[in-house]
């Protein structure tokens, strides 16, 4: 499920933007651990480094080595922006929040010797200043797709178990300007994007004027969005007239209740059936994001769930075992009721059970999540699930078997350097394009 070579398939964004944010006459040199060793000898002048969760014991480590030897350490990412009185103790400061108008702050005060331990700026960025990701500073070549691009910053809703229900974010749901966001796609010199919004169609209006941009370049592409896109057709039938090929869609649960427990209020379950049709009706696939261990969900929500996924057709699925992640809603709930179990974060990964299920135990949890794989991927239930259209056969059956059945076969290509060849090979079989 959480195959070796998952961070191989595609870099953070945050580094490579902060890279070309900062001015000219500094240095800068990019150490990425997520693809090769990294250089813990070296003798900069600072080191900024992004967080998240389940590397934020590594990251604190690293953090930790630098300090003792007098070098200024900066923290940023999203578990420091949720967690900034954690990472204090790592770190010199900490950025909180978005870095686009305060990096030339933070490095200016750090030059001077007056930095703050603190930073954060209290409005949204402006994303006119989001500038195009640095990637000559980093190795392409070890990962599988470098064709990413993020048009928009944040989603508009507010659920318990994401990271927009905790305090420092803002909640306001802002876009790229198109132009900015076609002339990124056009430096990449390639026919496939993948959108890595959090929620593509956060601004239905806008978003259509984009594909209406984008439409012209013959693209092929894939995106996240939420399932109100059920309520426009309209946009479903722009975004495969401009070259969609597959969603990403937080499906979550097919319990009501469960639902309404994770403040999910744009998912309505009784409308699922209809956009899982309409979708397919376009010709384009879906990737259902799946959360398990609600305080709803029973031991029957494995086979339940799983008789729905195939009954659907859905062509991929992405299971989790419900995280609370530090900062969020969820957390606070869970630990005000004594029910956090873990606090490792190495393994808030969506792959463990941190915290005490209501209706099964810790066991049948984690059991359940792993036969949901199994019986999913199962040879019996791709054939089931093979899409009506042909031509989607091959993208089909390279994640299915590529990516899900036979994950450590890839992985262990993976560890030659083969990432960024096996995607441009999936790429060719897919969609015939480079």
């Amino acid at each position: 499920m959480d195959s070796e070579y998952k961070r191989k398939l595609s870099p953070s964004l945050s580094l490579l933007t902060l890279a070309a944010l900062t001015p000219s006459n500094y240095e800068v040199y990019i150490e990425d651990e997520n693809v090769h060793a990294i250089n813990l000898d070296d003798n900069p002048d600072i080191v900024g480094i992004t967080v998240n969760v389940d590397t934020s014991n590594r990251a604190y480590e690293i953090a930790t080595n630098y300090r003792d030897r007098g070098v200024t350490v900066i923290l940023g990412g999203i578990h420091v922006s949720a967690n900034p009185d954690e990472a204090l103790f790592y770190a010199d400061s900490i950025c909180i929040g978005e870095a686009e108008e305060i990096w030339d702050k933070i490095l200016l005060a750090a030059e001077k010797g007056c930095l703050k331990t603190k930073y954060y700026h209290d409005k949204p960025s402006d994303l006119c200043k989001v500038p195009i990701p640095k990637w000559n500073l980093l190795d392409s070549s070890a990962y599988l797709y470098t064709n990413i691009i993020s048009s928009s910053r944040g989603c508009p809703f507010e659920c318990n178990f994401c990271y927009n229900s905790c305090d420092y974010i803002h909640h306001s749901y802002r876009n790229r300007p198109i132009e900015k966001v076609v002339e990124e796609i056009s430096s990449m010199n390639t026919k496939h994007v993948l959108f890595i919004d959090d929620n593509f169609i956060g601004n239905i209006p806008w978003t259509k004027k984009l594909i209406e941009k984008i439409k012209p370049l013959n693209l092929r592409w894939n995106a996240a969005v939420s399932t109100n896109i059920v309520h426009h057709l309209d946009l479903l039938d722009a975004m495969k007239e401009s070259g969609c090929q597959s969603l990403f869609i937080g499906f979550e649960t097919i319990n009501s209740e469960s639902i309404k427990s994770a403040g999910k209020k744009q998912n309505n379950i009784a409308s699922y059936t209809k956009l899982i049709k309409e979708i397919h009706k376009r010709g384009i696939m879906i990737n259902a994001s799946l959360a398990l261990g609600f305080d709803f969900d029973e031991r029957t929500v494995f086979e339940n769930t799983l008789e729905w996924l195939v009954q659907n057709k859905i062509e991929t699925m992405t299971a989790h075992i419900l995280t609370p992640y530090p900062g969020t809603k969820l957390y606070k709930f869970f630990r005000a009721e004594g029910r956090i179990i873990d606090y490792d974060w190495n393994h808030y990964n969506t792959a463990h059970v941190v915290f005490e299920p209501k209706k099964m135990s810790r066991e049948e949890l984690y059991d359940g999540y792993l036969w949901m794989y199994k019986n999913f991927y199962s040879f019996e239930n791709i054939l089931k699930r093979l899409p009506e259209q042909k031509n989607q056969w091959m993208s089909y059956l390279l994640f299915n078997l590529g990516y899900r059945k036979f994950g450590s076969l890839t992985s262990k290509l993976a560890k030659l350097g083969l990432m960024n060849w096996i995607g441009k090979v999936a790429r060719r079989l897919a969609y015939g394009i480079e």
